[in-house]
């Protein structure tokens, strides 16, 4: 076997004894000079790039589950095969090689093409989906990977093309990303795969029975099959004394822009809400060395969502970090600088960024009398009450095998998965919303993965040590794990994702 000093890690071109490789398991390698991961399933052997398409995520530590692989940091799913991207957050295939088997060992030769778009696929007359956000996006890139090949239109009332809307949050604002990696697709993507995106384009009403919608500035658009794609939007919060430049909301590229271009003279800020939204941006002002108070009427931050144990583990890491709490209330007025609380102390700010929580966007199903339940309800196959109108992401409200129960989460992978299965049940694949919500948050240098879905639980189990950063969280409903929040632990998220499939999968 054959190592490169350079890498320390063996050359697949020089083969690589089977032996060495058991059942199930992966090894990073190379061939030259490219990173790549052999992975062994029976008697097959598959050569994949080693990195993640998303964020460039180390293949080789996540998770094997039948031909696929996912990734630790987001659990995006990739074919063995073909390297394609099969679930969300990546879009984008990894490459692959072929993989010859000769005496004792495996060799490596050519890279092999990626995996073609499906040509000829029967669809409606034309789609158009509302919203360029996190689910728009993923289903106008899946109805192309599929085949279709009739008008597809995304009507955005953003002012900007699709973008990654979690690093708005994080690394975008706290100044570690440029602003080129914040668009998900280059212009040249939408032109290419011939997919109209209309920005500053409202949608003012939608006739479900004519199949149309118009926008607010006149323009009407007929439609075969149509995804409601809405997303939510910020609630927003009166405070005495307050105008408007000095309030501030994260949800779009232009709030996060605005954050930053007030950010570079600040030195002191208030983020109002303990709220992921609000704990992220608390973490990104930090880095630039910015003061933040948070303010928040709970005891703990993100208690509501995680529990009291995890809740006091972030206030902890942020208060080491410089942040200052103040819990069990609220803003009460603002004069000039001088943030007044309730509980009657004063701080001084130079801006004000509120993160209490977000509504989903209803207007438009409403208006066209679509069945409405906290959200707007669809069935299995993320249809809603009138066929050939769908709804994926923040706004849909859709019936979850897991928990046995409607829900609607405000999760991007979520919202993008549900684009994807969307787009496929448009082309009439009948295909089930069944994936497990996930998420990630990022707190400096501690980044936490949810898997499941608890909106209430019973109990808390604790396997490791907050502390040290290093544990798994699990809540517990009659015996049931119905979520896990892992620190540090990113194969056994996978592994908790995995699990949870299988409960209802059995056949798979």
């Amino acid at each position: 076997m054959t190592e490169t000093s350079q890498t320390n890690k063996p050359d697949f071109r020089n083969g690589f004894p089977i032996r060495d490789l058991g059942d199930g398991s992966m090894i990073s390698g190379q061939a030259d000079g490219e990173e790549l991961v052999l992975v062994r399933r029976g008697d097959e052997v598959f050569a994949i790039d080693a990195h993640c398409t998303h964020y460039g995520g180390p293949l080789a530590e996540g998770l094997i589950v039948g031909d696929t692989v996912r990734c630790p940091w987001h659990h995006a799913c990739f074919s063995l095969r073909n390297g394609e991207a099969l679930q969300a957050p990546a879009l984008d295939p990894v490459p692959c090689w072929r993989v010859e088997s000769l005496g004792d060992k495996i060799f490596v030769r050519e890279k092999l093409p990626p995996p073609a778009p499906k040509r000829g696929t029967e669809g409606p007359s034309s789609v158009v989906i509302v919203g360029g956000g996190a689910a728009g996006l993923a289903a106008a890139d899946m109805l192309r990977r599929e085949g279709y090949d009739g008008p597809l239109t995304i009507a955005s009332a953003d002012a900007f093309p699709p973008v990654d809307r979690p690093n708005l949050s994080k690394d975008y604002l706290a100044g570690t990303a440029q602003e080129d990696w914040i668009p998900l697709r280059s212009p040249d993507y939408y032109r290419d795969r011939k997919i109209d995106l209309l920005l500053h384009s409202r949608v003012s009403s939608l006739d479900t029975k004519r199949r149309r919608i118009v926008l607010e500035n006149g323009k009407a658009l007929e439609f075969g099959a149509l995804l409601l794609a809405t997303g939510a939007d910020p609630v927003h919060l009166p405070i005495e004394g307050a105008t408007d430049s000095q309030l501030h909301y994260l949800r779009t590229f232009a709030d996060s822009k605005a954050i930053i271009a007030k950010a570079t003279s600040a030195k002191r800020v208030v983020v109002v809400g303990a709220s992921f939204i609000g704990m992220e941006v608390a973490a990104s002002l930090r880095a630039r060395g910015i003061l933040v108070d948070v303010v928040a009427p709970g005891s703990q931050p993100l208690e509501r969502i995680m529990g009291a144990e995890l809740g006091l583990f972030i206030r902890k890491l942020h208060e080491a970090h410089g942040v200052t709490f103040h819990l069990g209330e609220t803003v009460s007025r603002v004069s000039g600088r001088r943030v007044t609380l309730t509980g009657g102390t004063d701080v001084d700010a130079d801006f004000l960024v509120l993160g209490v929580g977000v509504r989903p966007s209803l207007a438009l199903a409403e208006q066209a009398g679509l069945t409405i339940d906290r959200g707007i309800l669809v069935n299995e196959y993320l249809e809603t009450t009138v066929a050939g109108i769908f709804a994926a992401g923040d706004a849909a409200r859709w019936p979850d095998p897991h928990t046995g129960e409607r829900i609607r989460v405000e999760h991007w992978v979520v919202a993008e998965r549900q684009g994807q299965v969307a787009a496929k049940n448009i082309l009439g694949r009948r295909e089930k919303f069944d994936a497990v919500p996930f998420f990630w948050s990022q707190h400096y240098d501690v980044r936490m993965n949810y898997v499941g879905h608890a909106e209430k639980w019973e109990a808390i189990e604790i396997d490791g040590s907050l502390d040290a950063s290093d544990c798994a969280v699990a809540y517990k409903k009659g015996g049931r794990t119905l979520a896990i929040v892992t620190i540090s632990r990113d194969l056994q998220s996978l592994q908790a994702e995995a699990a949870m499939e299988t409960e209802i999968r059995p056949q798979r």
